[in-house]
């Protein structure tokens, strides 16, 4: 039975710095790097706080290797009716120690963005 307290391996938060809030209702979808070719475990759509709750469950066992999260942008910004640079932005990272946690930030623009390893 999954702890409630627990957190996924890997969660995700997306900010749109150009209006100053959270970047919701983005589509996220996070694929495993398994014998060269990129496997879909997860996918989610950003809540109101411009996180995926559901990206990956809490029990999901992570295995070392090369991940990648991909977002929709052009997705986010035509739901509004705008356009953006980048259609879609893709984030890969290494993962080694399985037994941490495993934050993506995207903090996004119509003509930028930005990323780091979040807590």
């Amino acid at each position: 039975m999954p702890n409630p307290g627990k957190r996924p391996p890997i969660t995700s938060h997306v900010l749109d710095c150009g209006v100053g809030r959270p970047a919701a209702d983005l589509l996220v979808v996070l694929e495993q790097k398994v014998a060269n070719q990129w496997q879909e475990i997860g996918r989610d759509k950003t809540n109101s706080d411009g996180r995926c709750p559901k990206l990956l469950s809490v029990d999901h066992k992570l295995q070392p290797g090369i991940y990648r999260c991909t977002f929709d942008t052009a997705g986010y910004y035509a739901a509004s009716g705008g356009t953006c640079f980048y259609p879609e932005v893709t984030i890969a990272f290494e993962i080694v120690n399985v037994n941490e946690h495993y934050h993506i930030p995207l903090l996004l623009n119509q003509y930028g963005y930005s990323t780091y390893r979040g807590s």
